[in-house]
């Protein structure tokens, strides 16, 4: 099948490509779960939340905590990528309304990009994870998601 831009890669290098995103993207969450969880602990994450004017900042961070460590170590081994993926997506949905979204795009100014592009990337990769899942290896091989061919 050709797309606009020509032949599309192989089944293999795409999901080689897919892998190295699940990994990627799931390392950075691990390493921001990690971080608010043993850097900071849930007392000071969820004092931080409270200053930023994040409702029940306990709760909030615990599922921050959550979504980001549970859902990056999920996203890294391809397993229950739907949830992970909606997870994190929910908790860059947040990050994004209560600190980043009245501060312009650039992150390095308090913008919303880098929330944006892990929200879409775990949505992404919550749909499309690739056949070197373990939700594809679970599913017994049977299920492959590709990417719809143009």
């Amino acid at each position: 099948m050709s797309t606009v831009l020509g032949n599309r890669l192989p089944p293999a290098a795409q999901d080689v490509v897919l892998l190295i995103a699940r990994l990627l993207l799931g390392a950075v969450l691990i390493a921001h779960g990690w971080q608010k969880l043993v850097d900071q602990g849930v007392g000071a994450t969820a004092d931080g939340f409270a200053q930023l004017g994040i409702p029940a900042p306990t709760a909030a961070a615990v599922f921050a905590i959550v979504a980001e460590l549970g859902g990056g170590v999920l996203l890294v081994l391809g397993l229950l990528t739907p949830v992970a993926g909606l997870l994190v997506a929910a908790t860059m949905a947040g990050a994004w309304w209560f600190v980043h979204r009245g501060s312009g795009l650039f992150a390095a100014e308090g913008g919303w990009e880098l929330v944006a592009a892990l929200g879409l990337g775990a949505l992404v990769l919550g749909v499309v994870p690739g056949r070197l899942a373990l939700d594809h290896v679970l599913a017994g091989r049977g299920a492959r998601r590709e990417p719809v061919a143009a």
